[in-house]
């Protein structure tokens, strides 16, 4: 083991240590949702269903062309809050992420790292801007629900409560008793990190590509990790 490999085993060491509850957000760490069901075409599809309806004004040429549903959904929002507008987009929006849970491909090791921090005694909680049915449909076919439940916190119609802004970890730390130091953030984003920042919670960066782990590290990230593995080397050692 080079001496690199032995300080990011020791940081990782005592993040896991600490932790008593783990909040883990879902697209990415625990899978890949739209795997199979690109998240560019459902942009796209909400951006011409707004179109259809002659509501093309209502974004700007930059959230248009962003290729993220939640970059609309949130343009909208900021917009006519609160609006029966918003509640169809975002019911459309948690159809399709339903749709790609289907086919949505399980980050390696994720599985029997939740069961492994569970059997160690950890609570877990999930964390997410998708929907909580998404999540809740999800797991259920990963067999994994009991590993979370009921504690799987999403999307509401309140877009203004999504990460960055650190409300779905607030309401997670509320739920369980827990203390923001006892607790760790696993995400993949620069808003999974502000949010943990903001809450006062621990974070670990989990970067499938150099890019997101580029991404992570500017956004001040200090222990990102491109795999789950040792994550689950270090619980079992």
């Amino acid at each position: 083991m080079t001496a690199e490999t032995a300080n990011e085993i020791e940081k990782l060491r005592g993040l896991t240590d600490r932790a008593q509850v783990v909040l883990w957000d879902f697209d990415g760490p625990i899978c890949r949702l739209f795997a199979g069901h690109s998240a560019d075409l459902v942009a796209g599809e909400l951006v011409e269903w707004l179109e259809g309806r002659g509501l093309h004004g209502l974004l700007t040429e930059a959230e248009r062309e962003s290729l993220d549903p939640h970059i609309v959904l949130r343009a909208v929002d900021r917009r006519h809050p609160g609006s029966d507008l918003v509640a169809v987009l975002e019911e459309r929006l948690t159809q399709e992420e339903l749709r790609a849970a289907s086919t949505a491909m399980p980050t390696a090791y994720a599985d029997p790292l939740i069961r492994t921090w569970r059997a160690v005694g950890a609570r877990l909680a999930i964390a997410t801007n998708n929907s909580p049915r998404v999540v809740r449909a999800y797991l259920a076919s990963r067999g994994l629900t009991e590993c979370f439940a009921p504690h799987i916190y999403g999307r509401t119609q309140q877009l203004h409560h999504l990460k960055p802004d650190p409300h779905c970890l607030n309401r997670a730390l509320n739920a369980m008793g827990a203390a923001p130091s006892a607790a760790l953030m696993i995400g993949d984003s620069p808003s999974d990190l502000e949010a943990a920042v903001e809450a006062r919670v621990p974070f670990l960066g989990y970067a499938r590509n150099e890019r997101k782990a580029k991404l992570l590290r500017e956004a001040g990230a200090e222990v990102v990790v491109g795999s789950l593995e040792p994550l689950l080397r270090v619980l079992r050692g």
